[in-house]
């Protein structure tokens, strides 16, 4: 399992505070003694991620709440399939329901997206990699999903890696004199640049970044800025970005770029549908 975000817990504790308040009216209706089980079922095949979130979540509602995983995250999961058996102190698990739900609909979202795309590049060279184009205060949740679904993260923020992208180089004067004003102010840091033709990658080999952003390149383009890239005999790494779907995907991979940027598996989620059951009968 990828190693869990340093947020984790402060990620629950938000979602908890919105969400209860000063304090949960309707599970206030329910006897304070009494106690539930229940469990937690997919309706549709997914990847299944968010279990640490869900723990998580009842930890800090109410630790004697129990939960027994059928499945790690990272699993593949068939409808109709348990993910978990539950018991404890009804109250808690009335009100952690909609929070934990939340956060193992979102991030087994996209996990299961991450999935399909990582797949589609498999026996490639090329590995899937997301965005900064995440739901705002869980980026670390969703690059952990994405690492979950097979993917690799890119990076985490603005301050762990520079990206050179167009307004950059305008500023700068040249590809050229921003790569080398990032060398200065970012030393030991990974560089990437943005390029969007063949002169505009010489330009930027010449330079030595670590990464080239190769952005809305055409196969063909692709396949020579790859051989380009191979007759300098450079360790620079090619990434391609834009206009990218699942049926093109494949193609991209095999021209021999190491990277394929996917804003759409953190930015376009959709939700995988799973549903917790409860009994309070013999709980």
């Amino acid at each position: 399992m990828p190693e869990l975000p340093a947020d984790l817990s402060d990620q629950v504790a938000r979602a908890l505070r919105e969400d209860l308040g000063a304090g949960d009216l309707t599970a206030a209706l329910v006897p304070a003694g009494e106690r539930v089980r229940g469990h937690i079922v997919t309706r549709e095949a997914a990847v299944l991620c968010g279990r640490p979130w869900a723990d998580e979540t009842f930890r800090q509602l109410d630790a004697s709440v129990h939960l027994e995983w059928h499945a790690a995250d990272g699993d593949t999961l068939r409808a109709g399939q348990r993910l978990c058996e539950l018991a404890g102190p009804a109250r808690a698990v009335l009100s952690g329901e909609r929070t934990a739900l939340n956060f193992l609909q979102l991030l087994s979202g996209t996990a299961t997206a991450t999935r399909a795309w990582a797949e589609a590049v498999a026996g490639t060279r090329c590995r899937i990699l997301d965005t900064r184009k995440t739901v705002p205060g869980l980026r670390t949740a969703q690059k952990y999903a994405v690492r979950c679904g097979g993917a690799v993260n890119h990076r985490m923020g603005l301050f762990d890696q520079v990206l050179i992208k167009e307004n950059h180089i305008v500023a700068a004067g040249s590809i050229t004199a921003a790569i080398a004003a990032a060398r200065r102010s970012a030393p030991g840091v990974r560089v990437e640049v943005e390029v969007e033709d063949l002169g505009e990658l010489r330009e930027a080999l010449a330079a030595a970044p670590d990464i080239v952003l190769l952005d809305e390149f055409t196969l063909e383009d692709l396949r020579a800025a790859v051989q380009l890239r191979n007759a300098q005999r450079t360790e620079v790494q090619l990434e391609a970005s834009g206009s990218m779907s699942l049926e093109r995907v494949r193609a991209v991979a095999e021209t021999g770029v190491d990277y394929v940027s996917v804003g759409s598996i953190t930015k376009h989620v959709r939700a995988v549908d799973l549903s917790m059951r409860l009994d309070f009968r013999g709980a």
